[in-house]
């Protein structure tokens, strides 16, 4: 009887504390992003808050460590051959797209079609280099490129890498974004614009022991002060991007803690050169506008009255401390007098007006009231239109802007920062800015696997750059997190993801 009553209580006991443990199990991690993802199509996408989401919805061939070293993911071993021109990776067995659909050799080559051919695809300038796949078993696949390319396992770390499931983007096409399969930790639950998108827990995921969180919801809440006060109340669990001026408030928080990485981007004004009608107007047809404005802001005092000093100043793609960067060309001071000089040069000594669009959230509206308050004392005359993110990139891929306060979260191979955004017919060259010497340049970088080499031909196409400035770059983010003390194992990364691996929530 005794014995009878002990096993009794143990199991009793034991179905307490699994009642107990339940909710750190069951846990829905929510998550609160600074905008609303663009269309969840790997192939389609261009947003940094969508890749946010790949990283939960979304496995890559490879990936990163926090010192951008790659590593495996979806590929378990790669090797290049010795003239560099066909790269061999073993795939990883045992692993299922969220529909069942088995991920093998076949699957990833498939993948690599639709990114190359699909009409609506934007991977196609980062994938233009494979020439053709072969399957060589059924976990094993050969790109054979047109070249070298020094840039493809950085491209297969990013959207170009991740894998949607070949039966799905069958039938989808281009609407597979309305409900996208793929083979990451959690599957599409469901999305509304503007409000929520919530992915499920996928039972059959190959590293689902990593995994602690039944369900993740992304929220977008574009303003930063919102944020942080959902976070203090505890309706999120984290969110990405504190802003600097929030820093010292969640700081003194007990219950929140804050974790830092300098990112691998940058934050600028991108000018229209040559897209459509809005093209043709003075900013875009004379660069000495775009270089007098550069020269009326003040980058350091930016950083310090709108960041708090918590960012870098920054004029190249590459923030200063990047082994990439071109020292050649500082980060240049104010100069009032100059940039006043090149107005009068190019024939607007009593001032000219310029339309900026702007993301309707806190920091770029902030940024942008800085420095149309620097332009205003040089003679520009800054009008600030603001718009939603997603509308905005869409303005600009249409040409529908005179320019554009945008950034760009930063990649692992500088190719990443640079060459889709100027040279000729560059998959977001949204400026439409072409010089040959710059294409010729950068397709040299691609194709030299010496960094030396590579950083010369960088350092050359920066000269022209910095000189034509289609883009004019104002700063580098360091990315700052905020989450409740509860969430546990979380590792800040440079490229400002958020791995959900061996992260978890301590009731």
């Amino acid at each position: 009887m005794t014995h009878m009553k002990t096993t009794l209580l143990a199991s009793l006991l034991s179905a307490t504390a699994i009642g107990l443990a339940a909710p750190a199990m069951a846990a829905d991690l929510r998550i609160a992003l600074q905008s609303d993802a663009d269309v969840l199509d790997p192939d389609q996408s261009r947003t940094f808050v969508g890749r946010i989401v790949y990283t939960a919805l979304c496995d890559k061939l490879v990936d990163i460590t926090p010192d951008l070293e790659f590593v495996p993911q979806l590929a378990t071993e790669w090797s290049w051959s010795d003239d560099g021109t066909a790269l061999t990776m073993k795939l990883r067995e045992g692993v299922t797209f969220h529909d069942g659909t088995p991920f093998d050799a076949q699957a990833v080559a498939d993948n690599i079609t639709r990114s190359q051919t699909m009409e609506e695809s934007r991977r196609k300038s980062e994938l233009k280099s494979i020439a053709s796949t072969e399957v060589l078993g059924s976990h094993e696949i050969r790109f054979n490129l047109t070249g070298p390319d020094a840039t493809l396992l950085a491209q297969f770390a990013d959207r170009a890498g991740m894998m949607v499931s070949p039966t799905a983007a069958a039938e989808a096409g281009a609407d597979f974004g309305l409900n996208p399969v793929c083979s990451g930790p959690f599957s599409f639950g469901e999305r509304v614009a503007q409000d929520r998108i919530v992915l499920n827990r996928f039972a059959d995921y190959w590293n689902a022991d990593e995994i602690n969180f039944d369900s993740v919801t992304y929220l977008p809440i574009p303003d930063t002060t919102v944020r942080l006060a959902n976070l203090q109340s505890g309706d999120i669990d984290m969110l990405e991007r504190l802003a600097a001026t929030d820093l010292a408030q969640a700081k003194s928080d007990p219950g929140i803690q804050v974790a830092s990485a300098v990112s691998l981007g940058y934050q600028g004004i991108t000018f229209n050169i040559n897209n459509g009608e809005k093209g043709d107007n003075p900013w875009g047809n004379d660069k000495r506008l775009r270089q007098a404005l550069s020269y009326a802001i003040d980058r350091e005092a930016i950083n310090q009255v709108v960041f708090e000093g918590a960012f870098a100043a920054g004029n190249q793609p590459v923030p200063p401390n990047s082994p990439w960067y071109n020292a050649n060309h500082p980060v240049p001071a104010r100069d009032i007098e100059k940039a006043r000089a090149l107005l009068a040069e190019a024939g607007y000594a009593d001032g000219i007006d310029l339309e900026v669009q702007v993301p309707n959230t806190t920091v770029p509206l902030q940024l942008m009231q800085v420095v149309q308050a620097m332009a205003a004392e040089a003679g520009i005359n800054i009008t600030i239109t603001s718009k939603e993110f997603a509308t905005l990139l869409s303005d600009q891929s249409a040409g529908d802007y005179q320019a554009s306060q945008v950034g760009w979260s930063g990649r692992v191979d500088p190719d990443g920062n640079n060459h889709q955004f100027v040279t000729t017919n560059g998959g977001i060259n949204d400026s439409k800015y072409s010089n040959e010497e710059v294409d010729r340049l950068l397709n040299a970088a691609r194709i030299s696997n010496d960094p030396a080499e590579r950083k010369a031909s960088y350092d050359a196409a920066r000269d022209i750059l910095n000189e034509d400035l289609p883009r004019m770059i104002m700063y580098h983010e360091t990315w700052i997190w905020a989450l409740d003390d509860s969430i546990k194992g979380f590792i800040p990364y440079p490229d400002g993801m958020i791995r959900l691996e061996g992260m978890s929530k301590v009731e």
